[in-house]
């Protein structure tokens, strides 16, 4: 029997799974994140902190950090909500595959090389909020740092929720210009031990 013939037929079925299931996991995300306004506020916030470090007198550095704790506490509280939203979610629908390239399946298949999202935002969730109520030592400089990375990270839990671990590093590498190791070093050293725990099944 001619192997070729079976091998495209496999190739192509794994693509059509891999297609629908990413397709159902995209409108179940979308379905939750459309109620809150999370997207809107990380772009107001990212343009605010390039805006911020970019002013030449501290008056107006001053004045624009005041306004972004506004926006980071409204951050914190809707990505809150969102997890809890999504802690709804199924079992089954919220296992994301640790497998570095998408297998259609994989949270029946091999359910202990997968993590619970729900957890992932969860963990998020929390390390968000730490950083939008960090203390007055913390500069403002330090926190924008901090809060950055904390949702470029959920970012890319989000897009390896959806699609796949390399196509979120890939696509967070592209967008920010930033490894995806360099995110996990960057964000609070609660956030790094709860999630590296999570995704490496510790």
């Amino acid at each position: 029997m001619d192997i070729l013939p079976l091998a495209l037929l496999l190739t192509a079925g794994i693509y059509f799974l891999n297609a629908r299931q990413q397709r159902k996991r995209i409108a179940l995300l979308a379905s939750h994140l459309g109620h809150y306004q999370i997207e809107k506020l990380m772009e107001a916030l990212t343009e605010g902190y390039l805006r911020a470090l970019g002013e030449s007198t501290p008056e107006r550095r001053e004045q624009i950090w005041s306004l972004l704790s506004t926006t980071e506490a409204q951050l914190s509280e809707q990505f809150a909500r969102f997890a809890k939203d999504f802690s709804q979610v199924s079992a089954q629908d919220a296992r994301v595959s640790r497998l570095a390239l998408p297998l259609p399946l994989a949270e029946v298949w091999l359910p202990k090389a997968t993590f619970d999202m729900r957890q992932a935002l969860a963990i998020h969730a929390r390390g968000i909020a730490s950083a939008a109520t960090a203390d007055a030592s913390t500069s403002p400089r330090d926190r924008a740092f901090t809060m950055s990375a904390e949702l470029f990270l959920m970012q890319h839990t989000c897009h390896w929720f959806c699609k796949s671990q390399a196509v979120a590093s890939a696509r967070v590498l592209a967008r920010h210009k930033t490894p995806h190791a360099q995110l996990v070093a960057s964000v609070s050293p609660a956030t790094r031990r709860d999630y590296l725990a999570l995704i490496k099944g510790g």
